[in-house]
């Protein structure tokens, strides 16, 4: 029997050109992920070279003041893109992996972004998580929402129930048949990105897999508990495309401008005026009282004095951009729990919208949400305090530009510690499942077939 149904699902026409449309936009997917792949690894190398041959030509430029070579020298912290980042490119589109800073002001570099067509970035980037997010469903819809209601309609439902010995057994049968040819063409596309994206076959990969394995039984739990009402062909085709409109594009829409107003972010358009304001009003301050509250940042700086015969000192210029910083830091502190309040608001809702709770999954697997980049931006704050505490004390000595190894300064890389939290991950899904297959289950008992 099972032979039989899975030869007349895969005979029809429709049925061989919705998978072989769907493996086509899957792998036009993943060449988008190569072209991005290929992008990110070609920003680090040109970072790394030009690291290198900046430093290398500053320092021959400027070699009597390291003061002056340091106002121009840029050092990169690259955030680690993992392969798996091109089947789920998340936010990675948006923000930049490659932070490049001066000594000076952190606060004015800190939020700058790569030049995109806005175009671009409103359309997105159509990754295999978008496929298997938007896409998949429609197929899994087209697939399951006339299984019953269409031979009841054609008048051939009696012939199938007077031939089956358990007609709900029947119904599993010609679920079980969808629900593998779907699992079969994510495998491909999956396996397609081991060979084609060198994605490895790690823990990441397998809990992408189960993830959008959990995600295809969850649209055809949907789609059973849908069926299971018995009602019309049209009425379930209705029924079925407007939750896959509420789920996939209304919800997430009201989600995100139910986030954004409650968790407004001004601070960001105040941080860049204060640090702006702070830096440029010391021109015009005392310079004893700048240098005082530089010595109260850094207390371990108070023996390098401003010589009195000398208008301009680099330690005066870096103790204003430090102060452009230190008097901004309570706006930047502000601007950083929003944002941090968004990524867990966004985390807490999604835990009851599937659609929106794997999109988030998919992209924290990937390393591409908003948490990774605001930890990203952490060591950005910390990568330049290093770079600080290491120039200061030369800058302030003035010390010979020769004498520094400026070709061990290398690009350096963050690595997100955050591990998979399998909980967090499955649970939500293996929850509606169930519910949903439960429902249908009680209707085909209560409304006999």
């Amino acid at each position: 029997m099972l032979s039989l149904i899975f030869k007349n699902f895969i005979r029809s026409k429709g049925t061989k050109i919705g998978l072989f449309f769907l493996f086509c936009i899957g792998f036009i997917s993943l060449l988008i992920g190569k072209q991005f792949q290929d992008k990110q690894q070609n920003n680090i190398l040109e970072a790394t070279v030009y690291q290198k041959e900046s430093l290398a030509r500053n320092a021959e430029f400027h070699k009597d003041e390291i003061g002056l070579l340091l106002y121009y020298a840029k050092f990169s912290l690259v955030n680690k893109t993992l392969p798996i980042n091109s089947l789920a490119i998340g936010q990675r589109d948006v923000n930049p992996s490659i932070q490049s800073v001066n000594i000076r002001g952190l606060e004015a570099q800190k939020y700058d972004a790569e030049l995109n067509n806005a175009n671009n970035l409103l359309a997105g980037n159509m990754d295999l998580s978008f496929v298997l997010i938007y896409l998949f469903p429609l197929l899994i819809i087209a697939f399951s929402y006339n299984l019953i209601s269409e031979e009841k309609e054609s008048g051939t439902w009696k012939i199938v129930a007077t031939q089956s010995q358990n007609t709900f057994i029947y119904i599993i049968k010609l679920f079980y048949i969808r629900i593998l040819s779907l699992i079969a063409l994510l495998s491909i596309l999956l396996f397609a990105s081991v060979l084609f994206l060198s994605v490895p076959l790690d823990l990441s990969f397998f809990t992408f897999y189960g993830l959008g394995i959990l995600y295809i039984l969850f649209w055809f739990a949907v789609c059973f508990f849908i069926v299971s009402l018995q009602k019309h062909s049209n009425f379930n085709a209705v029924i079925l495309l407007t939750i896959w409109l509420f789920l996939i594009i209304i919800v997430p829409a009201g989600i995100n401008a139910y986030i954004v107003n409650k968790y407004q972010i001004p601070e960001a358009l105040e941080l860049t005026l204060k640090q702006r304001n702070a830096y440029h009003e010391k021109w015009d301050t005392d310079k004893n009282e700048t240098m005082e509250k530089f010595y109260k940042h850094y207390p371990q700086f108070r023996e390098y004095k401003i010589p009195a015969d000398k208008e301009f000192t680099w330690l005066w210029y870096y103790a204003m951009q430090q102060l452009g910083d230190d008097e901004s830091a309570v706006q930047s502190s502000e601007l950083e729990t929003k944002l941090q309040q968004r990524n867990l608001a966004s985390q807490s809702i999604a835990q009851f919208i599937p659609t929106l709770h794997t999109q988030l999954q998919l992209n924290e697997i990937a390393h591409a949400d908003l948490g990774n980049q605001l930890l990203f931006l952490k060591e950005t704050t910390r990568f330049h305090e290093r770079l600080r505490l290491h120039f200061y004390p030369k800058i302030f000595t003035d010390a010979a530009v020769k004498d520094q190894k400026w070709e061990n300064f290398k690009v350096e890389t963050f690595n997100d510690p955050t591990s998979i939290r399998f909980a967090n991950a499955f649970l939500p899904l293996v929850i509606f499942n169930v519910l949903l297959i439960v429902l249908g289950w009680f209707n085909f008992r209560r409304n006999v077939i």
